[in-house]
């Protein structure tokens, strides 16, 4: 499935959390995070990263760029060094 396809059931999540809804670019990079994350480390983690990712940028009082923070945990991940 592709990210456009998906930007319907993201605007009525959003709308529904009473949240801005996001844009294709970050619904692309976080659905491309996952992978990375479901690959390298284990599949659980995916979705726990996501929610990890949003939790940092939801905590920033500045904004903090949610690319940079997906760039940073798809680094983590591809360095190899995994506790799990």
């Amino acid at each position: 499935m592709e990210p456009t396809e998906l930007m319907g059931w993201v605007e009525q999540a959003c709308a529904e959390l009473g949240i801005p809804a996001l844009d294709l670019e970050t619904v692309t990079l976080t659905l491309d995070m996952t992978g990375v994350i479901a690959h390298e480390v284990a599949r659980p983690a995916a979705p726990l990263t996501a929610l990890i990712v949003g939790l940092a940028a939801a905590s920033d009082p500045h904004g903090k760029d949610i690319g940079a923070s997906i760039r940073a945990v798809e680094s983590l991940a591809l360095r190899g060094k995994n506790n799990v």
